[in-house]
């Protein structure tokens, strides 16, 4: 019994870093003159890039929508959800979030 607990504590604390070190693997990029425009910040648009063998080949390209005006922040992360798929496949499977965030 103290064997089964010790291996669901240590698998706890593995999801645990793994999800904290993935921070680290976002990116945020600002068009045009999103920094300088004020008001409040919303989500445009989202959607999910694919790749395979451990991000070498991608599937497809994924076209996410941007505002008119083309003043936007485009976010990209590898979020629980991506680790998941990643981790559940081995890495043949990997994916990233984006999302494009711009102002009213």
């Amino acid at each position: 019994m103290k064997k089964l607990k010790s291996r669901f504590i240590l698998a706890l604390m593995t999801i645990a870093i793994s999800s904290m070190l993935s921070s680290c693997m976002m990116t945020k990029t600002s068009v045009g003159a999103y920094r300088e425009t004020p008001g409040n910040e919303y989500t445009y648009a989202k959607g999910k890039q694919f790749w395979l063998f451990w991000g070498i080949l991608p599937i497809g390209r994924t076209s996410v929508n941007t505002p008119g005006d083309g003043n936007c922040e485009v976010i990209t992360r590898f979020n629980f959800g991506d680790v998941l798929i990643s981790g559940l496949t081995g890495g043949i499977l990997t994916s990233y979030s984006i999302k494009v965030k711009a102002k009213m």
